[in-house]
């Protein structure tokens, strides 16, 4: 489980988009607290530090310490709202999350050993069909993220949901919808040989055909 610092929070004394701008022009990052059988709670972000949390692996599925009104909270960020243009964040929704609860959250998907997969030595691609994955589990056991083993992958081999192991009391929300995670592609030059081939084989067969077949191309009268 990812556990990031406590984020240095401010409460808000007033909602809305005047009180978003004013805030923003301030130098914070308006944000709420919401979920579980308490009241949303409603308060600010400093900038740098939601940044650098922003640019590093997992910032969805990271369990944040929050302190409000003189009590600790776990949660989860929901959602971030990015500037248009600039793609500054504008907002960010967090989740109430407890121990007795399961919760779904989005894991990215990482790979390792591709220097001990066949495939890729011999030049082949790793192309990823998946990189987060959706999976449910309780707050002590979210990962940081899901590693899948290159080791001895070959072009044209696919790495399946069944083929990856979960840890502990994690299982996969959309089970249904991501079986593909990634595969391994050969490179445009080995296509190219391939279609080469598979056309000249094609061809051969049409001559071969075509020679055996007897003159005249029908039975006699």
């Amino acid at each position: 489980m990812a556990i990031a610092p406590q984020l240095d929070v401010q409460l808000r004394e007033g909602t809305g988009k005047g009180s978003a701008r004013a805030l923003r022009r301030g130098g914070r990052i308006p944000a709420v607290l919401y979920g579980g059988k308490d009241v949303p709670v409603h308060f600010s972000l400093e900038p740098i530090q939601l940044h650098k949390e922003l640019h590093q692996t997992g910032f969805l599925s990271k369990i944040f310490e929050i302190s409000l009104n003189g009590k600790s909270e776990k949660a989860l960020a929901r959602a971030v709202q990015f500037h248009p243009v600039t793609d500054r964040p504008l907002h960010v929704d967090f989740l109430r999350v407890s121990k007795e609860g399961k919760i779904t959250v989005s894991v990215p998907v990482t790979f390792r050993n591709e220097g001990s997969s066949p495939g890729i030595k011999r030049g082949g691609v790793l192309n990823i069909l998946l990189h987060n994955l959706e999976i449910t589990s309780d707050m002590d056991h979210i990962p940081s993220s899901i590693d899948i083993d290159l080791t001895g992958l070959e072009i044209h081999d696919t790495i399946h949901l069944k083929d990856i192991t979960l840890p502990e009391g994690v299982v996969v929300a959309h089970p249904e919808r991501d079986n593909d995670i990634a595969n391994i592609v050969a490179p445009t030059v080995m296509r190219k040989e391939e279609v080469e081939e598979e056309a000249a084989a094609a061809t051969a067969a049409g001559e071969a055909a075509a020679a055996a077949a007897p003159e005249g191309g029908g039975k006699e009268a």
